[in-house]
């Protein structure tokens, strides 16, 4: 599709759902720019009355794309797949592509909202073990599934939705220190992605509103 504006992103460097669509972009070879929306700076700039304006949750991301905004991660990086050329982000057959919607759900809806940065500075002290709780949990159910879907990636050898899911929840997994080593799927295919350059140019460490000390 055509179009004579670039996507805005409106973002923060370590938010999981922000990664998500940097990493679809990525895949598709679309440029876009960002707006940062600094999570922790002056109490939190999603909640500002301006930005409620763009996203009535209050959340990241917010993407600007084709004369409309989205919100939530997952219907931003379907629109992209489905009006943008590229490697498809969802398979063509329908058994593998519910298998992609399944892992990303169970990520997307069954461990990353509970840890996510709203939850856990309701937690206080108990912010770390609190999010090793829940990861954990969703893992000890993601793994025995990937076992049987992945190939080279989450299902099968091509790269979906489901990969895009998975990598900013490794991440946020090592930050709360969980030990991968219990998930040897998961650590295997999170090592395989991260060789791939869409994968790196999204990264955290990578982007314009990442702090100096966190820079890779």
């Amino acid at each position: 599709m055509a179009t004579q504006t670039k996507p805005i992103l409106h973002g923060y460097f370590r938010s999981s759902c922000s990664w998500r669509v940097r990493i679809a972009f990525a895949l598709k070879g679309v440029e876009y720019d960002q707006l940062p929306v600094n999570l922790i700076k002056d109490g939190g700039q999603q909640l500002t009355e301006e930005y409620k304006a763009l996203n009535p949750m209050q959340q990241v991301p917010a993407v600007e794309i084709d004369g409309i905004t989205l919100s939530q991660s997952l219907a931003v990086i379907q629109y992209i797949d489905e009006t943008r050329p590229g490697p498809h982000l969802l398979p063509a057959d329908p058994k593998a592509r519910a298998q992609v919607r399944m892992i990303s759900d169970l990520i997307a809806s069954g461990i990353q909202p509970l840890q996510n940065l709203y939850v856990i500075q309701k937690m206080g002290a108990e912010k770390m073990q609190w999010s090793q709780h829940f990861i954990n949990r969703g893992f000890q159910a993601l793994e025995p599934i990937l076992k049987q879907t992945a190939g080279k990636y989450c299902v099968g050898d091509e790269i979906s939705m489901a990969d895009i899911c998975l990598v900013p929840q490794v991440y946020n997994a090592e930050r709360f220190k969980v030990d991968m080593g219990k998930y040897p799927t998961i650590k295997r295919l999170n090592e395989a992605l991260l060789e791939i350059e869409a994968f790196q140019v999204s990264h955290p460490s990578r982007q314009p509103d990442t702090p100096d000390d966190l820079r890779a």
